[in-house]
């Protein structure tokens, strides 16, 4: 705030200390938020680690049971079975509050069947495709599972960083500008305020002199 722009009144001053007063309580609300909002974040990101290494280990035992069941029922009869699963993963997105961001909650069903509902019968298919298919499913809990968090974690990031911003303007921009503004009204009516009695002892030597 250039102080060309202030002027140096006390309706002014009265105006600059109400508007440090609000900013230092929205500084102080942002920082506890920006404090919170970096806690959450990291209880995220160790969920986030885990669910990453749970989604890579559901993912090399679903590869490795579909390459047993493969070797053993053939590429032909693996591909059968899958074409004739009936049900479909559904994924269903709704939204929650984290401190006050909205973020994600990432909802899948029907993702686990029976073995009626994947469509290809007990009778010529081997154990090893129903494990390979019961693992396949395991992994995409495990991936939207990551999903939501991950999202999360992102969403979280990117609010503490547009926090930071704010707190940072607030602290080396918005109030060193407004203290700056109060202390040149103040000095500026000191000397106003000193001119005026000068003037009025002036005023006041000349009427006594001519008495």
């Amino acid at each position: 705030m250039a102080n060309k722009e202030v002027k140096p009144t006390r309706s002014e001053l009265l105006d600059v200390k109400r508007r440090i007063k609000l900013t230092q309580s929205g500084y102080k609300i942002l920082k506890m938020k920006r404090d919170g909002l970096i806690l959450e974040f990291f209880k995220i990101l160790e969920e986030a680690k885990k669910a990453r290494e749970e989604a890579s280990k559901q993912h090399e035992i679903a590869m490795r049971k579909i390459n047993v069941a493969m070797a053993v029922d053939g590429v032909i009869s693996v591909k059968s079975a899958a074409y004739a699963h009936k049900t479909h993963p559904e994924i269903s997105v709704r939204s929650k509050n984290v401190m006050g961001l909205v973020v994600p909650e990432i909802e899948a069903n029907s993702i686990k069947s029976t073995i009626d509902e994947r469509g290809y019968g007990i009778v010529g298919t081997s154990t090893y495709i129903n494990e390979a298919t019961e693992a396949f499913e395991e992994l995409v809990e495990s991936l939207t599972r990551a999903a939501e968090i991950e999202t999360t974690m992102k969403k979280l990031l990117n609010e503490i960083e547009g926090t930071k911003r704010r707190v940072n303007a607030l602290e080396f921009k918005v109030i060193p500008e407004l203290q700056e503004a109060e202390a040149f009204i103040e000095l500026r009516l000191e000397e106003m305020e000193r001119d005026n009695l000068f003037s009025l002892k002036h005023l006041k030597g000349k009427g006594e002199a001519q008495e």
